[in-house]
């Protein structure tokens, strides 16, 4: 039974909140176990914050779940992770609909077999409609590729350079007409950004809980939403400008 938390202040509930989901190597060793135990167990974790955010009144929620650099990594380890998102879309995707979930991708898809972009496509299409939470998966995912991403489609449509803003170039960046993160959290106590939506969290507020991911339920999320609300966020004004 989940356990009975005050009520979170109307007004100070971000929008949309993206994690950084560390430690699941690091969590399955202190067990004993391969890292992809560990990744198995994040997997898993990730359907308490998804019902979290519903509990809570999260509107976008987006996990860092394969990045770009992560191809560097043993390929047993690769193999693993993608069988393991494959896994998850099948046994997962009910619920997530169920719930009202719509997920979303963002990254290149042109590394993957056909048959993992096959199967991510009709998970896309299929919650579509869904409108109780926004789930962004960034799967081969860097925040520098995305912005070279953005610049060759905007060349490509012939975009003059007087034409560039960045209300622009954030119409081309993958996250296009989603709101930027009011809250990043990296889970696991790394200090990093580790190229996660560089563009998009200019001004979005840190937390870093010192929690591996495995363990990071909904009472620890709530305690990061708890201490977002305290924060005064300014975007570049002083404190006199917005009181």
């Amino acid at each position: 039974m989940n356990k009975k938390l005050a009520p979170l202040a109307q007004g100070r509930i971000p929008v949309h909140v993206a994690i950084i989901m560390d430690g699941n190597g690091r969590w399955a060793k202190q067990r004993g176990k391969p890292r992809l135990f560990g990744h198995r167990a994040g997997a898993q974790n990730l359907r308490n914050i998804i019902k979290a955010c519903v509990e809570f009144g999260v509107r976008y929620l987006t996990v860092y779940a394969f990045s770009t650099e992560n191809w560097s990594r043993p390929q047993e380890e690769v193999r693993g992770l993608m069988n393991i998102l494959s896994e998850a879309i099948e046994k997962e995707l009910p619920e997530l609909n169920r719930q009202g979930v719509r997920l979303r991708h963002i990254g290149r898809l042109d590394r993957l077999e056909p048959r993992l972009i096959k199967k991510i496509n009709a998970a896309l299409e299929v919650t579509s409609k869904n409108d109780r939470l926004d789930m962004c998966i960034a799967w081969n995912y860097g925040g520098r590729d995305e912005i070279i991403y953005a610049v060759e489609k905007i060349i490509a449509d012939g975009r003059k350079p007087e034409e560039i803003t960045e209300n622009l170039i954030s119409q081309y960046v993958f996250t296009s007409g989603i709101p930027d993160p009011d809250l990043v959290i990296r889970t696991s106590g790394e200090f990093r950004t580790s190229n996660f939506l560089l563009w998009q969290t200019a001004y979005s507020e840190w937390y870093f809980p010192k929690i591996f991911w495995p363990d990071f339920g909904r009472e620890a999320f709530y305690d990061a939403l708890v201490d977002y609300a305290a924060r005064e966020r300014r975007f570049g004004k002083t404190h006199a400008q917005i009181n």
